[in-house]
């Protein structure tokens, strides 16, 4: 039986293709809910937004800013959402909202309006033209952000039970993508739907599902182990709930991209908060925590994910097929802020974190698994990556696909960007 779309997931819909008509339903549901007198309704057209909507509204004379967050079958799903005084009460910088729904298939956000750019736009700029003196300013407040995440994820680490953690609504992003939702089995949910029985087209080669997903990718001679099916039926086994309770729990946001971070300049030194808080929680799986900020944050950039026309114009990709091997040629790589906030992510969060794990006894032997199945996900099943299929093209799909695969298989032989990450916050290795 099909549920009925809520009345976000309508507005979401209509917002496609008559933007007129979801601002009026939108002011309907916010005078509903919240019983304001919204006006001046207007959804942004926001890359960043893959899966919400956001916008802004007045309301007796006072300026609001909207969001909110939707998933495939939500209406059917239990669970708490949008508990921003979770991080508050942690210690994390959280925008609180001043109006809140947090039924499913209701859930939305009102904040009042504020000027400071989004963490994900200052970025921006930064990726299209680097500037030293700005991308210092970024860095420090990046590193004084994962300080204050150390520290909770330091003083909220615990033992979880598999019910604890199977309640999280972070498994949202990751293993419910996978699956079917009445069988609990897959490829289901977004990777039967994107990719499973598709057709994908790169630049010099053209392939269906069921060549593509056994091929093993050589990047810029670089071979890696693992296809892109053996990834997913490998996520789809460790990122089970039930599997994710070995490595204990913290307070996380668990779905902190930049464009859920404010950026607060103050005399002469930045500052970062979040807001969106839609998946945070208290028993996340530790190792989850940030993965979803690790990849979006760095490995999302420059321009692939967010802006596939200007990658298909900023840089070059070539697939060639040769026997069961997908041999890709490309110029991409991280930008020269992306490159210091991977350092500031492994050096001031990831490491400490793994080394308190291993002190305690709590960290999983396969951890670098959990962290690769997770990244890996994370784009392959945030959009369709599949030229045409939304906004993607040849050149930035088969970029897209790389880059899952570089962090989430092992290479066979030899280094990449990612082994050396992981290299770095390993608490076996000596610094």
């Amino acid at each position: 039986m099909t549920a009925t779309p809520s009345r976000t997931a309508r507005i979401r819909a209509l917002a496609q293709h008559d933007v007129a008509e979801a601002q009026r339903a939108l002011t309907a549901l916010l005078a509903d809910l919240f019983g304001m007198n919204p006006g001046n309704v207007r959804i942004n057209v926001d890359k960043y937004s893959l899966n919400s909507l956001n916008g802004f509204f007045d309301s007796d004379g006072q300026p609001y800013f909207f969001k909110f967050h939707q998933e495939e079958r939500e209406e059917a799903m239990a669970g708490e959402y949008y508990r921003a005084e979770i991080l508050s009460r942690a210690g994390l910088p959280v925008d609180q909202p001043v109006h809140m729904s947090a039924q499913p298939g209701e859930q939305i956000l009102v904040y009042s309006r504020r000027v400071d750019p989004r963490f994900s736009d200052v970025l921006f700029a930064l990726d299209t033209k680097d500037d030293a003196g700005r991308r210092r300013e970024a860095v420090l407040a990046e590193r004084d952000l994962s300080a204050r995440l150390l520290d909770v994820y330091l003083e909220t680490l615990h033992p979880v039970t598999v019910a604890q953690v199977s309640a999280e609504p972070i498994h949202r992003l990751f293993h419910e993508r996978l699956i079917d939702a009445d069988t609990r089995l897959s490829p289901g949910g977004r990777l039967a739907d994107f990719y499973v029985g598709k057709s994908f087209v790169f630049p010099g080669a053209e392939l269906d599902w069921d060549r593509f997903s056994r091929l093993k990718f050589v990047i810029n001679g670089q071979r890696y182990i693992s296809s892109i099916g053996e990834l997913f039926d490998a996520a789809a086994e460790r990122l089970r709930p039930d599997r994710l309770a070995d490595a204990g729990g913290v307070v996380a946001h668990g779905d902190a991209h930049n464009a859920n971070v404010w950026y607060v300049e103050t005399a002469g030194r930045a500052e970062l908060s979040f807001f969106d808080p839609a998946f945070a929680g208290s028993h996340i799986p530790t190792l989850l925590a940030e993965v979803k900020a690790t990849f979006h944050n760095i490995f999302a950039h420059p321009f692939w994910l967010y802006d596939p026309a200007m990658a298909t114009q900023a840089f070059q990709a070539r697939a060639r097929l040769d026997g069961d091997f997908l041999y890709v040629d490309t110029d991409w790589d991280l930008s020269p802020i992306r490159r210091d906030l991977l350092e500031v992510k492994a050096m001031e969060l990831w490491r400490p974190l793994l080394l308190e794990l291993k002190r305690r006894g709590m960290l999983p032997a396969d951890w670098r698994t959990v962290l690769r199945s997770g990244l890996f996900l994370s784009p392959t099943l945030v959009m369709n990556l599949r030229a045409g299929a939304r906004s993607h093209t040849p050149v930035s799909s088969l970029i897209g696909f790389s880059v899952a695969v570089m962090v989430g298989s092992e290479p066979d032989g030899g280094t990449d960007r990612m082994t050396g990450f992981l290299d770095r916050i390993d608490p076996e290795k000596q610094e």
